[in-house]
């Protein structure tokens, strides 16, 4: 059963690079495996529930607003995303020490250095803006922005920004355990590059400026690495130049469109404030909300996480939602002070997942990417490093 477990769990993590069928199904799977488990009194007595409280009351939240919105089976079918924090649990399960969640965020980069490379030969082998090219359609479909395995670039980029948050302070730390990460990490970072994804590079800055405080000994490290990018990204392609300089411009399309949604979303949410329209209410009634000089009429997200929630599941959603944050934060924290400094593989687990969270947050601002599955699947499961790294200080 054990190595049955392992084969499991494998797979899943193969699945968060390169598919999510391959993913969901290994979770479930695992889910099924887990609960059986629990049916020992000593096993259940030893289990984890990380965040239990903060997701319980999500969970609630949302179940409320879809009971309460005028299209309840809609919006009960649209909360099934619900499910997927058992990939928080089967990984907390999963990993019973720091060793095994080393080895975890090895294989992780490792898969998605391996998606990298297929989205360097899409971008690189495309020959234009088409959306298809033709065979084979796993290099020519939507080829101008590297996708990897994926089926658009946007999931790709919050997909690689948390891996490589995530592994970048154990190639800074546990060097002597890690270096052969290093290459993966660079092929994954230019493949990260690729996806052109500009809300997912501000969020990989935001990792690596949490990393700053937290990693003294490789602080230069992270700042001489960020200008030598920085001047790399200048000096080469025009197309990443020119993604770069428009973030802040108010008259790219892509922005202007984004503040429209955001103003439609919040007029959205003023008329349902406590629960919102309801999960996937957005998709519903958006059509009805969307600003004249809006070029889309109709989406199924605002293109912000933080106004998603709250536009469908109101005050309260957004509330128990940001409690979940919270509670991760307060509890990651609370073990990083807590750990020895002489505990250098343990830190650097734990910081990773701190950095990468916070990538997740914040390229959440310009993306509903609590949404993606492919994304929220990788997050939850890094949520459960702390705790892995936690049992096995104990």
């Amino acid at each position: 059963m054990t190595a049955l477990r392992r084969a499991l769990f494998g797979s899943f993590v193969v699945g968060l690079g390169v598919s999510i069928t391959l993913s969901e199904t290994a979770l479930t799977l695992l889910t099924i495996f887990w609960l059986w488990r629990l049916r020992d009194p000593a096993i259940r007595a030893s289990a984890q529930w990380p965040l239990w409280k903060p997701v319980l009351g999500f969970s609630a939240a949302t179940l409320l607003s879809a009971l309460l919105s005028p299209s309840v089976g809609s919006s009960l079918l649209a909360s099934k995303g619900l499910l997927l924090v058992a990939a928080l649990y089967v990984t907390a399960d999963a990993l019973p020490g720091a060793e095994e969640a080393q080895q975890f965020v090895s294989a992780l980069v490792a898969v998605v250095a391996i998606a990298a490379v297929v989205g360097l030969l899409q971008a690189g082998l495309c020959p234009g803006n088409q959306p298809d090219y033709g065979w084979p359609r796993w290099l020519y479909h939507r080829c101008a922005r590297a996708r990897g395995f994926f089926s658009i670039y946007m999931t790709f980029a919050g997909v690689l920004t948390l891996v490589l948050l995530l592994g970048l302070p154990l190639l800074i730390h546990a060097r002597r355990m890690t270096r052969w990460l290093l290459l993966p990490w660079l092929t994954a970072l230019a493949g990260f590059a690729a996806t052109y994804t500009r809300g997912a590079w501000l969020g990989f800055a935001a990792g690596v400026a949490t990393l700053l405080p937290m990693t003294r000994r490789g602080r230069w490290l992270l700042v001489v690495g960020l200008v030598i990018a920085g001047l790399v990204v200048f000096a080469g392609s025009q197309t990443l130049r020119q993604r770069l300089l428009t973030m802040a411009d108010p008259d790219d399309p892509t922005l202007r469109e984004r503040i429209f949604m955001w103003r439609s979303g919040l007029t959205m949410w003023q008329e349902h404030p406590w629960l919102g329209v309801g999960p996937g209410g957005v998709k519903r009634e958006y059509a009805s909300y969307a600003l004249p000089e809006a070029v889309k009429k109709r989406t199924g997200h605002v293109h912000n996480t933080p106004l998603q929630i709250l536009v469908e599941r109101g005050v309260l959603g957004l509330a128990a939602w940001l409690a979940i944050w919270a509670a991760f934060y307060a509890r990651a924290i609370r073990l990083l002070r807590r750990l020895p400094s002489g505990a250098q593989l343990e830190r650097a687990l734990v910081v990773g997942s701190l950095a990468a969270i916070t990538g997740f947050l914040i390229g959440g601002l310009s993306e509903y990417n609590f949404g993606d599955s492919e994304v929220v699947l990788v997050a939850w499961a890094i949520m459960a490093l702390p705790y892995a790294v936690g049992r096995g200080s104990a």
